[in-house]
């Protein structure tokens, strides 16, 4: 099942990157790059999700449509 989350990314002061996403309350998640950023943040996601599941409380999270626009980020 894929479903698709709006991430909020903001780097910080100290030169690390945060993500937050209010489509799933207490996903925070903390990288050196955006790349790692959301790398953790979707194991945070998974796990989160995974649990609201099991306690029968998921919040409703859109479906992958078949077009959608998604950002790429690249290192250059």
């Amino acid at each position: 099942m894929e479903r698709i989350l709006n991430i909020h990314i903001e780097k910080l002061p100290e030169g690390v990157y945060l993500a937050t996403s209010d489509s799933i309350p207490g996903l925070v998640a903390q990288g050196r790059t955006v790349a790692e950023t959301l790398e953790i943040a979707r194991d945070v996601a998974r796990k989160l999700i995974e649990a609201q599941m099991e306690r029968k409380s998921l919040s409703e999270i859109p479906k992958i449509q078949e077009i959608f626009d998604y950002p790429l980020v690249i290192s250059i």
